[in-house]
């Protein structure tokens, strides 16, 4: 009676926990799927805008490239995404590339639309306030609230291996190397220091300090430099995000 009774709880027990693995399977299923539609639903947005707007000069020519890249970039990650964070990070992607999209608006001199949601960490990097034209290393640099035949290079803004990028337009797209490797050079330090120092818009002095500490401290001890790459990021789970740049109705 007793080897019964001690099977019947043994089989309770396991149908519990059986019961307790499906459920969560299906959460996890549910979850994903709607992650999933969600993410359509900005990369289709997406996608119109970048099938429907051309640019009219180079500026707008050069978000609308960026834009595309975005579409082509969440386009991959989407056939890829086999999780919620993956499928949470092709819309990021897309909402990046709609980032572009409403620069190159602002270029053209059309109604931009809505704010954008701050991303990754874009109120905490600013914006550029003011023209700068710098030259570091002998090369030069240009930054400008405004698009320009200067500064036909828009970026949203972000923490980018972990320094502030303040959102403007460039000359060049001079932070390109960090988001791909995830670290920034040694001259990126006086480029930083000559391009925003003083610059009223720009609101990462205190995380710029921090950086240069952990830098410093870095090379005394002879270790390696770098930093996670932040901002626009390449994605988690060893997602690939397909790229390197980046909302509601337009």
């Amino acid at each position: 009676m007793g080897t019964v009774v001690l099977l019947a709880i043994v089989l309770v027990i396991l149908g519990g926990v059986l019961y307790l693995v499906k459920s969560s399977a299906d959460t996890k299923r549910r979850e994903l799927e709607d992650a999933k539609s969600e993410a359509r639903r900005w990369v289709e947005r997406l996608g119109g805008q970048v099938m429907n707007l051309s640019g009219t000069d180079t500026a707008s020519q050069q978000a609308m490239a960026d834009a595309s890249e975005r579409f082509t970039a969440a386009g991959s990650q989407m056939e890829q995404a086999q999780t919620k964070e993956q499928a949470r990070q092709v819309t990021q992607t897309a909402m990046e590339g709609l980032y572009y999209v409403r620069a190159a608006r602002v270029a053209m001199d059309m109604d931009p639309g809505p704010e954008l949601p701050d991303l990754t960490g874009q109120s905490r990097a600013g914006q550029v306030s003011e023209d700068r034209d710098v030259t570091v290393e002998g090369h030069e640099y240009a930054a400008s609230p405004k698009p320009g035949s200067r500064t036909p290079h828009y970026y949203p803004g972000g923490v980018v291996a972990g320094r502030p990028v303040p959102q403007g337009w460039y000359s060049e797209p001079w932070w390109k190397p960090a988001l791909v490797a995830g670290a920034w050079g040694v001259g990126s330090f006086l480029l930083f220091d000559a391009m925003f120092s003083g610059m009223a818009g720009y609101s990462g002095g205190d995380m710029e300090a921090a950086y240069a500490d952990g830098f410093q401290d870095g090379a005394a001890d002879g270790g390696d430099v770098g930093g996670d790459s932040g901002g626009f990021d390449a994605g988690s789970d060893g997602f690939d995000a397909g790229g390197f740049d980046g909302g509601f109705d337009f």
